[in-house]
């Protein structure tokens, strides 16, 4: 069989091949070109071989040749790296328009208030012609907080002052009589009428009626109904238990406003709950009460100057001889007193309750004596404490009891016919 033996000429006869002696290589065109002595500099000769290194990289990462055993992890490395490396060049190129306020956030950091767009607004200068300004101050505020006032300077500019309204916490003790709803309902009517935060604590005896809790769900008011588990033995003794329940809730979950106890058979003004933000630490104002049985009325509250609360009034000569002469709704304090005693430099951490070991009448004055030093430490609402904002009307039904549900069993005894 005939064979072809293909020689090489004299010139490349005497090369040693690459797997044996010193390695040859073949010069490119463009080594060629470089090789000269025009083109001999070393800066030309650093670029060329930054260009050749570059080539044989990419060569070497993309041409899909046979990798030799071994060298696979490599090629594959090399694959990621040149990928890696031209994705953070792009990254580092702008794309589209940047503007002011991108630029902004750049230079001083992210800045998350929520700007409106420029706004055109013309103005009158006085002179007839429309002056025309650009409004970039507009900033919308989204913060939860209550607008209390807002002011205009000279250049017709808006600057609202702001403050958050304190929140207000009623306890109202209740229990089952037959004028029980009706006072449910007006107190939560009134309610519903303040503006929030409020919170409506109500402290039932024995167990939570489901009759009570659902004229709570329907007042549409924030609240909290709550039980009294104490063994109740006289109706003297009721309220105590109540408010010290509700007053242990507020000690215990820390909450935050002004406590004022709202008995449920009471008449309250819409004004009074405003007030009753002005406090700072106890405050204080004139009830007038009804006294069914001596057919009159009867004063009792804070004599003021201003805030300042200098004496007190009374008629009623069996209470003289009280300290403080306030009505159960007659006061209101600060609940951060409750929990938080090395605020208000209190001498001691014992708990503040009501008393129903004293003689009734006299529930209030031991239950402020605990709050409040003396009158210095009083706020006496409205200044001068020259307006009644609530009436105690004494109202009581105790022989009759409320059916169950609220709802009548069956008809009335007597049936009139229809002529």
């Amino acid at each position: 069989m005939a064979s072809i033996r293909r020689t090489l000429s004299p010139a490349f006869r005497d090369r040693p091949y690459l797997n044996g002696g010193s390695p040859f290589s073949v010069q490119s065109p463009s080594q060629k070109a470089f090789s000269s002595s025009k083109y001999s500099s070393p800066l030309v000769s650093a670029f060329v071989t930054f260009a050749i290194t570059v080539r044989r990289f990419v060569a070497g990462a993309l041409l899909q040749r046979a990798p030799r055993k071994g060298q696979q992890w490599r090629r594959a490395f090399f694959r990621c790296l040149l990928f890696f490396f031209l994705g953070f060049l792009l990254g580092l190129v702008p794309f589209g328009h940047v503007d002011d306020d991108d630029a902004e956030i750049r230079s001083h950091g992210f800045n998350f208030d929520i700007k409106p767009p420029h706004v055109n607004v013309q103005f009158d200068d006085g002179g007839g012609d429309r002056v025309v300004k650009r409004r970039e101050d507009l900033v919308l505020d989204v913060s939860p907080v209550v607008p209390v006032a807002e002011k205009y300077d000279d250049d017709d500019d808006v600057a609202a002052a702001v403050v958050p309204r304190k929140q207000v916490i009623v306890v109202t003790p209740t229990y089952n009589r037959a004028l029980q709803a009706y006072f449910l309902n007006r107190v939560a009517q009134l309610l519903r009428l303040v503006p929030p935060p409020l919170l409506w604590i109500v402290v039932e005896t024995k167990a939570a009626s489901a009759e009570t809790a659902d004229i709570l769900r329907k007042s549409g008011v924030m609240y909290r109904h709550l039980v009294c588990g104490n063994n109740l033995t006289s109706a003297k003794d009721r309220g105590v238990y109540q408010r010290n329940t509700a007053l242990e809730h507020i000690e215990r979950h820390k909450l935050d406003g002004i406590v004022y106890f709202g008995d449920d058979d009471n008449i309250y003004s819409l004004d009074l709950f405003g007030s009753l933000r002005e406090i700072n630490r106890f405050g204080t104002w004139p009830v007038a009460m009804l006294a069914p049985s001596k057919n009159k009325a009867i004063l009792e509250g804070p004599v003021c100057n201003g805030s300042q609360v200098n004496g007190w009034h009374t008629n009623d000569k069996s209470k003289r001889l009280r300290r403080f002469h306030v009505d159960m709704s007659g006061f209101a304090f600060n609940s951060t007193i409750l929990w938080d005693p090395k605020r208000w430099h209190r001498p001691t951490s014992i708990p503040i309750r009501q008393l129903d070991s004293v003689k009734e009448g006299f529930q209030e004055t031991t239950f402020i004596e605990q709050v409040v030093e003396d009158e210095s430490q009083m706020e006496g609402i409205p200044a001068g404490c020259s307006k009644v904002m609530n009436w105690h009307l004494h109202l009581r039904a105790h022989s009759l009891v409320y059916p169950k549900g609220w709802q009548l069993q069956k008809n009335l005894d007597v049936v009139l016919p229809i002529l």
